[in-house]
């Protein structure tokens, strides 16, 4: 009966490099809520960078030996999220003006992902929480998108210092997860 109620979570010897992306991503979020006057140019350059060290982390994972069943989702969010981010440390003019938007399209994907994701992985006991998950990115990622069309500087800022508080705690959760079991 060892295999019957095997997670679709994939389990790898690397699980500690998510932990520390997902570490990074909440010091930043606190480090942009408590210093909000450094402005859009400094949280775009940081959170640019760690989106593409999440991307690279997510292909690596996808491309393993023992990759998850959904790994073309791992791939895409990694493609998206490296893309983002380069856009976003490309041009500081260009990432003041779309950085509430790209990060929209960041969290409606992650949450339309965890939607997924919940459902097929239904026979868990807990899979309600991804489709919690779910909802929660997608609603930060709507709120970016109402921040944007009002420009509203001061709601991005707090938007972006919560949403990359609440994204650093999943992925560091999801890191224990991914961390092997050593067998009796």
């Amino acid at each position: 009966m060892k295999g019957l109620y095997v997670s679709d979570i994939v389990t790898t010897r690397w699980w500690w490099l998510i932990l520390i992306v997902g570490i990074l991503l909440v010091l930043g979020g606190f480090t942009y809520w408590i210093w909000p006057e450094a402005g859009f140019a400094v949280a775009s350059q940081i959170f640019g960078w760690l989106l593409i060290l999440a991307g690279i982390v997510q292909l690596c994972v996808a491309s393993g030996p023992n990759h998850p069943k959904a790994w073309e989702w791992w791939i895409a969010g990694g493609v998206i999220d490296i893309f983002i981010g380069f856009m976003l440390v490309r041009s500081v003019l260009l990432s003041e003006a779309v950085l509430p938007y790209f990060l929209a399209i960041i969290f409606i994907f992650w949450g339309i992902e965890a939607f997924v994701g919940s459902a097929s992985r239904r026979r868990n006991s807990y899979w309600w929480l991804g489709l919690i998950n779910g909802i929660l990115l997608c609603v930060i990622g709507f709120f970016f998108l109402e921040a944007g069309w009002v420009s509203n500087a001061l709601m991005v800022s707090f938007l972006t210092s919560i949403a990359f508080i609440y994204w650093g705690f999943t992925i560091a959760l999801t890191s224990y997860e991914m961390k092997p079991v050593a067998e009796k």
